[in-house]
């Protein structure tokens, strides 16, 4: 607290106004807390600042990942300078679910480049994946620093929300194929990693029988794993329930595994304790609500398998009860409110599966339907999967509502019209998908 009260009071005494940049600048340093920070402003720098957000940084084999400063999404630095833009971006302190740590780290960026350039004519909070989930706790807790925000296939379900549906995946594959499986309370990153393989070996021999195909989809449908999620998968027809089972098996063994395993154990050693829960869940609702579910039938149809019996079992099983200061902090630190300050767009592609669409249904419900806030969907697989011009789309719409104070039309024509205006011979995929609910939201107290 000390450290953001220290952050605030320098931003609050600065009053230089932006300058142009005396050729472009290249500026890497570090914050008191280690983490490192880089920015670079063009030549004819436009007053705007973009601060880049990044995802998890995770690698399940790595004990110490890389963990490079970033301050635009991949493939967009040059595009974005040669429009204008400063951009700035710190690591983190650490990798993994930091969350807490990354919001002031984020703050902390913003000062630096406020002390060392002076006060922007605007800024802009934007990033990717749980960064979309720090920009937008940047919103709602520091909006006076912000002039608006971009979530990019944001985690805006918030930290709670996506791990206990994560936990759901892995109760039940547990209850129907891997009894053996720990599922939380490790001991050490090597109890994670043991649990990451005995998951994905469990869940590949499941995948050699209808009965476990059947099984896999069910688990999947409990967090919305679309049936085509990853740009090298092969689209499946409407209603090929197998061909869709099959991708999401390749998920569920390789993504699932190894984030609801060795990085739930990383998370539960920042927490001191598991932070996620299913108790009081009724898991014949949430596959009622599913998207997929209609898929979930014709598979334990094929396999003369009883989809009440297997519902069954799930009730019946033992639940997990969360570590109550594990459970608070997690809240504390990256659940959302919906108490938007500035306004704030969303895209997200329809296809993902690490970070489900239905969550922006969620953080919609948390706002109470903000005038502040625009959704916009990509019909695509994958997460963040963005072409740059609908990347692009984003930023100028958000840009069109802080010109004229009220949100131009941002339908699936307008924001496809604004992506080919970026790029002519752009191919762009916005959609007026209508995402349903998520299936575990937690909503901080407003």
């Amino acid at each position: 607290m000390k450290q953001i009260l220290a952050v605030l009071g320098l931003l609050l005494a600065l009053a230089v106004p932006a300058q142009a940049a005396e050729g472009p600048a290249h500026v890497t340093g570090s914050l008191n807390d280690g983490s490192t920070y880089v920015m670079d402003v063009p030549a004819r720098w436009n007053g705007t600042v973009l601060l880049w957000s990044h995802g998890l940084n995770f690698t399940p084999e790595t004990p110490t990942p890389p963990n490079p400063a970033q301050n635009a999404p991949t493939g967009a630095t040059q595009a974005l300078l040669d429009q204008g833009y400063a951009l700035i971006g710190s690591s983190y302190v650490t990798a993994g679910w930091v969350v807490a740590t990354a919001v002031p780290d984020q703050v902390a960026t913003l000062a630096a480049f406020q002390q060392r350039f002076g006060r922007p004519k605007r800024t802009i909070a934007w990033g990717g994946s749980m960064g979309g989930l720090i920009t937008t706790k940047l919103n709602e807790d520091y909006g006076s620093l912000l002039d608006g925000s971009v979530s990019l296939c944001g985690a805006v379900m918030g930290g709670p929300g996506i791990f206990n549906s994560m936990l759901d995946v892995s109760f039940a594959l547990r209850t129907l194929i891997a009894p053996e499986l720990k599922l939380v309370d490790y001991t050490d990153r090597a109890d994670g990693l043991a649990a990451m393989r005995q998951l994905a070996k469990a869940v590949t021999a499941a995948q050699a029988t209808p009965e476990g195909r059947a099984r896999i989809a069910l688990a999947a449908a409990l967090y919305d794993v679309p049936g085509y999620n990853d740009p090298s998968q092969t689209r499946p027809a409407p209603g090929d329930a197998a061909a869709a089972e099959v991708n999401q098996f390749q998920f569920v063994s390789t993504v699932i595994a190894a984030i609801d395993t060795a990085a739930r154990q990383d998370t539960e050693g920042n927490l001191g304790g598991n932070p996620s829960w299913n108790t009081g869940v009724d898991y014949r609702r949430l596959l009622g609500q599913s998207r997929v579910a209609e898929e979930v039938g014709q598979l334990y149809s094929a396999a003369g398998l009883s989809l009440h019996g297997d519902l069954d079992a799930l009730a019946a099983a033992p639940r997990i009860s969360a570590n109550p200061a594990a459970k608070e902090l997690l809240a504390r630190s990256s659940a959302l409110t919906g108490r938007l300050t500035k306004p704030q767009i969303t895209l997200h592609t329809t296809g993902d599966g690490l970070v489900p669409i239905e969550g922006e249904q969620a953080y919609r419900q948390y706002s109470g339907d903000s005038p502040l806030l625009r959704q916009t969907n990509v019909d695509g697989p994958g997460h963040c999967a963005f072409a740059l011009p609908e990347v692009l789309a984003g930023l100028k719409a958000l840009e069109q509502r802080l010109d004229s104070g009220r949100w131009g039309d941002t339908g699936a024509a307008a924001m496809n019209a604004r992506a080919r205006a970026a790029d002519p011979t752009a191919t762009p995929r916005f959609t007026e998908f209508k995402p349903g609910p998520y299936q575990r939201p937690y909503q901080l107290r407003r």
